[in-house]
This record gives structure tokens, C-alpha cells and sequence, in this order.
């Protein structure tokens, strides 16, 4: 399994990467692992939404299940990822990268 060293992670397998005062965030390539083919994301947070740590901001259908994505940080939601709304396997695929949440 791939965790890179520059991210910081949380208990329920998201990752954050912080740039500035910019975090990104997603699903570890474990949890990708766990849930098996992702075949849809739900995103229910809005942009422009403020979250905080621990909150669901959206779920992750797969084969095998579905499971609530949590946010890892406290603050504003600036954009999402929108091409894993057309292609949810990046989180699968490249899950530090193009598959990223938002």
C-alpha cells in the first residue's frame, strides 16, 4: 500500500495535504482498497460550505458497500474534485492524485 510521508491521515482513512492555508483532501489508498470498485461518489457538501473536522461531507458507493467520507479538517469548501464524478475509479486508480475528494 502506498501512504505518502508529506500527507497527514485520520482515523477513518482520509488523507489531507496542506498548501498554505489550502488543504486537500481524499480517501487513503487502503480504505480504496477496502470498499473494492468505486462506482459513485455523492458529495452533499456545498462549495463555499464551512465543515468541521468529523463531519460527513458526502459517501462513497462501491461494489461492496457504501461508506460516509468524513472531513478530516476543520474550514470552508472551496471546489470539489469533478472528474471523479465522471470517472469515481480515479479514487481507485490514483487515489494521492486525480482521485482526490476535493
Amino acid at each position: 500500500m502506498n501512504f505518502p510521508a508529506a500527507l497527514k491521515y485520520s482515523k477513518d482513512h482520509e488523507w489531507v495535504k496542506l498548501d498554505g492555508d489550502v488543504c486537500t483532501i481524499g480517501v487513503t489508498d487502503y480504505a480504496q482498497g477496502e470498499l473494492g470498485d468505486i462506482i459513485y461518489l455523492d458529495i452533499t457538501s456545498d462549495a463555499g460550505s464551512e465543515v468541521k473536522a468529523g463531519d460527513v461531507i458526502g459517501s462513497i458507493e462501491a461494489v461492496k458497500t457504501v461508506s460516509e467520507v468524513y472531513s478530516p479538517v476543520s474550514g470552508k469548501i472551496i471546489e470539489f474534485n469533478t472528474a471523479i464524478n465522471d470517472n469515481p475509479s480515479l479514487v481507485n486508480t490514483d487515489p494521492y492524485d486525480s482521485g482526490m475528494v476535493n
